[in-house]
């Protein structure tokens, strides 16, 4: 088995604030394989990146792209866009776009901003919201994809099934051997989110997850570079 991906959660979002450009800039040198951040879809399309659907009382999903641009994150810095935060993330990293909302019709913005990334091997998208999964990836069948779960999948290759994801995001404390065994003899794979502590990230290794998603990616790559006793 190969060494599991070291994923920035929200960038470098331990050390500069998550979802802006100077965590996405830090990651790479944070020691990450790749970076998640998370998007919504604006009033007329244009795609942000945010993780809470209001920034400073402004709702994302209610406001034009000039009403967020105005906006200012705690760091000084603009929101992003998703093109923005694409731009500033070091090439040699995957990029992981969890979306957070998106009404069908705003489809082919997010398709057409991935486009030349999914071409090259880097990007995939992962929800909570399976319909968005299954959607997208019916758009664009070479897109890889995920599903987020927060509870425990009685059944997980349905989930996986249903949405035509190859990946199961899965919150790290609930992730277990038969998890993890189900899924790896089924072909697919899991990550864990948010993992913060050596402690969680050792564990996750001992059982041999595919991805270690968190905000201290300096961290896991120490853990990740210490052989297992």
């Amino acid at each position: 088995m190969s060494k599991p991906l070291v994923i920035a959660h929200r960038g470098a979002s331990g050390y500069e604030y998550e979802n802006s450009r100077a965590a996405f800039r830090a990651a790479r040198a944070r020691g990450a394989d790749a970076v998640e951040l998370d998007v919504h879809a604006a009033a007329d399309g244009a795609l942000f990146v945010h993780h809470d659907e209001v920034v400073s009382g402004t709702h994302i999903t209610r406001s034009s792209a000039a009403q967020l641009r105005a906006l200012r994150l705690p760091n000084g810095e603009s929101v992003p866009t998703l093109e923005d935060a694409l731009a500033v993330i070091d090439p040699a990293l995957e990029v992981f776009v969890e979306v957070k909302s998106l009404p069908e019709r705003f489809d082919d913005r997010l398709l057409a901003a991935l486009e030349g990334l999914v071409q090259r091997g880097r990007c995939a998208i992962h929800s909570f919201d399976h319909r968005i999964v299954k959607r997208l990836g019916l758009a664009a069948p070479a897109l890889p994809r995920g599903a987020l779960l927060a509870s425990y999948p009685l059944r997980p290759l349905e989930v996986l099934e249903d949405t035509g994801a190859t990946v199961l995001w899965e919150e790290q404390s609930l992730i277990d051997a038969p998890l993890v065994d189900a899924l790896h003899r089924a072909g697919y794979r899991i990550y864990g989110w948010t993992v913060n502590d050596p402690d969680d990230m050792r564990r996750l290794l001992a059982l041999q997850v595919d991805g270690l998603c968190g905000n201290f990616p300096d961290v896991a790559r120490q853990v990740l570079s210490v052989p297992a006793a």
